[in-house]
């Protein structure tokens, strides 16, 4: 009974590692990728070419760029909307925009 009880606790604590580890590196990629936007997100900025469009994940609405690409988080193919669209659903999301 104690080998099994042993056995258990010892698995616990991989699993926490493990589930530590995978928290971090996700957060290090959040943090690393240019894409990814945090604090007040400036549309106008990131309009580099200034077409009035921006490439917006359509999951993690903060994953913003000017140019096609796909999301560093989920992998998705961003999607073309206008300044106007891609400000409503960061507002929706809880996000800050530049006004």
């Amino acid at each position: 009974m104690a080998f099994k009880t042993g056995r258990i606790i010892s698995l616990m604590i991989v699993f926490v590692f493990l589930f530590r580890a995978l928290s971090f590196a996700q957060e290090t990629r959040k943090e690393s990728n240019p894409i990814v936007r945090q604090g007040v997100i400036d549309l106008k900025a990131l309009d580099e070419n200034k077409d009035g469009k921006v490439f917006q994940d359509q999951m993690d609405w903060n994953v913003i760029s000017d140019k096609p690409g796909k999301c560093p988080l989920c992998k998705m193919t961003l999607q073309e909307v206008p300044l106007e669209k891609a400000k409503e659903n960061l507002i929706n999301n809880g996000f800050k925009v530049k006004q």
